[in-house]
């Protein structure tokens, strides 16, 4: 019997978490629809400090806390919290720690200003899921990266993780947003991000440390891409047609529509098929 299929989510945000945005909608409707499809599936977000842990049900998951990841120089320990959405029969995996992520704000201060730390708190978010997903021992074939947080991941993946053998299949679809693309990150981000098998030349475009850079870098390691806003930078898709990448147009998400879960399921199979159904 073969087994089923996996992707997984990471996700800037999901409702009800965080309030309803389209992409905090697509966070909690997209892996339901696509787990009632047949796929496994498991959905990691950040564990922003606005995050009421009581009333949601969170909880640690001491087997696979405990860990220390080191961003810019500094050993941080990895914790994460697990919460249940009942009605989708699914869980969703939390990222914390408690410098990066126990702040009454997302990305901002009271004053609206963007946190100093918000690169490290990306590098720290993409390689706490890598990490975990090892722990768990759970192989993903298509990992499905959604909001500005998620864009270090696939460098990461394909430049640390590619000889796991639990990443050595996985392909990397990105979701594209016109999101927080202004923002600055430190001038020394490059240091402050590389880690054994990303080198500071892999990350040159982030010379110019900014939001676009950023999702230029995580273009330039993906294997697919949804437009998730109706006119995306025209900045992006040029870059995005430069790599010739398979993509998704935009098509507003409905998930009480079986076809808007049915256009990702067909999108996510182009790249599954290639490295999983020779077996």
């Amino acid at each position: 019997m073969k087994e089923p299929k996996r992707v997984l989510f990471v996700n800037s945000e999901i409702f009800p978490y965080l309030p309803e945005s389209e992409i905090s909608l697509i966070g909690r409707y997209l892996p339901q629809g696509i787990q009632e499809s047949g796929k496994e599936i498991r959905s990691f977000m950040p564990r922003y400090g606005c995050i009421n842990e009581r009333r949601n049900q969170l909880h640690e998951v001491i087997r696979l806390s405990g860990m220390n990841i080191v961003v810019n120089d500094i050993d941080r320990p990895l914790v994460i919290k697990v919460s249940s959405i009942s009605a989708a029969r699914m869980q969703v995996y939390f990222i914390d720690n408690e410098d990066y992520f126990h702040r009454k704000f997302i990305y901002t201060d009271a004053e609206g200003n963007l946190f100093a730390d918000n690169d490290e708190r990306a590098a720290f978010f993409a390689r706490g899921i890598l990490e975990t997903v090892k722990k768990l021992r759970w192989k993903p074939d298509v990992i499905h990266c959604q909001g500005w947080i998620s864009h270090f991941l696939p460098i990461y993946l394909k430049k640390a993780y590619s000889d796991d053998p639990i990443f050595s299949d996985s392909k990397v679809v990105l979701t594209l947003y016109n999101e927080l693309l202004d923002q600055t990150f430190s001038p020394d981000i490059i240091e402050k991000v590389t880690m054994h098998g990303v080198k500071a030349k892999n990350l040159e475009i982030l010379s110019t440390p900014n939001g676009i850079n950023l999702a230029k870098l995580a273009i330039q390691y993906a294997d697919g891409i949804i437009m998730g806003e109706e006119n995306v930078n025209q900045e992006l898709v040029d870059y995005v047609n430069e790599y010739k990448l398979p993509i998704l147009p935009y098509e507003k998400f409905d998930h009480t529509d079986t076809g808007s879960i049915q256009r990702y399921n067909t999108f996510y199979d182009q790249f599954i098929k290639s490295s999983s159904d020779v077996e």
